[in-house]
């Protein structure tokens, strides 16, 4: 079966098939962003910047123990062309969210997912948090769900600033 298998690699790649183990990044979906501001944001407003589109509640532990270094990240890369949209879920309740972004001064921008289609776009996202880092040209260049190592989010991040 071993042989077989590594018969299959070398054809594979003897005809071409390279390309099958490098996947092209993905492109963000063009999906627009209903802001608590009460203003419609779009993801093709925002290309030429790197965007983190976070997916949260305010029930989530998780997401609201990483808050302080969003808050931190947003802070210190903003000037530099980084952007964070923060997409609470269908679930959460509007009024449960305004009191959480007031209360804690969120800086960047959070949105409402009312119906649910912005998690749907985003390839029906149901955990959280679950992130998506977004380069310049709006093509997702990773994928964050749950804890994530802070230091290697930090490099990405400013490896696709300087891009």
């Amino acid at each position: 079966m071993k042989k077989l298998l590594a018969l299959v690699c070398v054809l594979a790649l003897g005809a071409g098939g390279i390309w099958l183990m490098v996947k092209p990044p993905a492109q963000a979906p063009d999906v627009t962003f209903s802001t608590l501001s009460g203003k419609q944001l779009t993801m093709p407003e925002l290309r030429g910047k790197v965007v983190l589109v976070k997916f949260w509640a305010t029930s989530c532990v998780t997401c609201v123990a990483q808050m302080p270094s969003n808050i931190e990240n947003f802070n210190e890369f903003n000037g530099k062309g980084f952007e964070i949209v923060a997409v609470a879920m269908q679930y959460d309740p509007a009024n449960y969210v305004v009191n959480f972004v007031e209360t804690r001064k969120i800086p960047f921008t959070v949105a409402l997912d009312t119906q649910g289609s912005i998690a749907r776009a985003f390839g029906d996202v149901r955990l959280t948090p679950t992130a998506f880092l977004i380069d310049k040209k709006g093509q997702i260049i990773k994928r964050y769900v749950g804890e994530y190592d802070h230091a290697e989010f930090r490099a990405t991040l400013e490896k696709a600033l300087a891009g």
